[in-house]
Formats: C-alpha cells, sequence, structure tokens
C-alpha cells in the first residue's frame, strides 16, 4: 500500500475567510519561457521596439503568467496538493511589467460540502494596486476518501 503524504487542506479544514499569498517577481526570462512554453509569441511581450509603440510603453507580462501565479497559491497552498481546479474567472485590470512584484492572493468564499468543492476570491496586486481578479472553483479531497 502506498501512503501519500499531503501539505494542504482537506475538504473538512476549510472555513471561509482563510487566505493564503505568494509573491514573485516578474523577470525577462519568465517571460521568455512562458512565451516559448505557451507558444504566445506576441511581440507585446517579447520585443522591446514594438512595445514601446504601444500605449504601454514597454513589454509586457503575459496576462495568464500572471494568472499562473493564483494556480501557485490554489495548488501549493490554499487548497494545496490534491486539489483539482473546476473553474477560473480571471478580469484583467492593469498591465504587468518586467521587474514588478506580484501578489497572488486567494480566499475561501464559499464551501459546498456535497461536491466537495470552495469557491475562492483571487486577485494579483503590485505595489496595492489591483492588476488581476477573479474567482476560481476548486474540488478538494475529503479527509474520508483519503482514508480510504
Amino acid at each position: 500500500m502506498t501512503v501519500m503524504t499531503r501539505n494542504g487542506y482537506f475538504f473538512e479544514d476549510l472555513e471561509i475567510g482563510m487566505e493564503a499569498t505568494y509573491a514573485r517577481e516578474v523577470v525577462e526570462s519568465d517571460i521568455n519561457t512562458f512565451a516559448e512554453v505557451s507558444g504566445d509569441k506576441n511581440p507585446m511581450h517579447l520585443d522591446h521596439d514594438y512595445a514601446a509603440a504601444t500605449m504601454f510603453k514597454e513589454r509586457i507580462a503575459h496576462g495568464i503568467l500572471t494568472a499562473s501565479y493564483i494556480s501557485t497559491v490554489l495548488g501549493m497552498e490554499l487548497p494545496g496538493p490534491g486539489c483539482i481546479y473546476v473553474s477560473q474567472t480571471l478580469n484583467f485590470r492593469a498591465p504587468v511589467m518586467i521587474g514588478d512584484v506580484v501578489i497572488a492572493r486567494a480566499r475561501v468564499e464559499e464551501l459546498f460540502a456535497e461536491k466537495q468543492r470552495v469557491v475562492l476570491a483571487c486577485d494579483c496586486s503590485v505595489d496595492g494596486k489591483l492588476v488581476l481578479e477573479g474567482e476560481a472553483v476548486m474540488l478538494v479531497p475529503s479527509r474520508a476518501a483519503q482514508a480510504r
């Protein structure tokens, strides 16, 4: 019998209002790697001269790269390992630039015991300014199911 270790929360341990954060500085190599992995090579993200002629005046990070920091919070902290994404909404409010420190946050808003689902408010900010907000629905393992 294989025993899995887990450093997250079981559904029964979650409470409305719980929250967790993750902070990361956006560096050029992250943007370049994300472009390679995702295939999104929009010059807005990769070409300094192109971006200089836009309303942003400089290269910006991929919105989904910023959103991936929410995935880090959810998958590693709250609810943590073992949870599964059901859905995510995203509303982008401001660009993220190279050198910005993004703080991603998730907060438990609703719990649905019958389906072991949790709804979390999610946001990302830079220097206290909201750059992304949304909502995630996660399927979270129960303690009872783990014991089987």
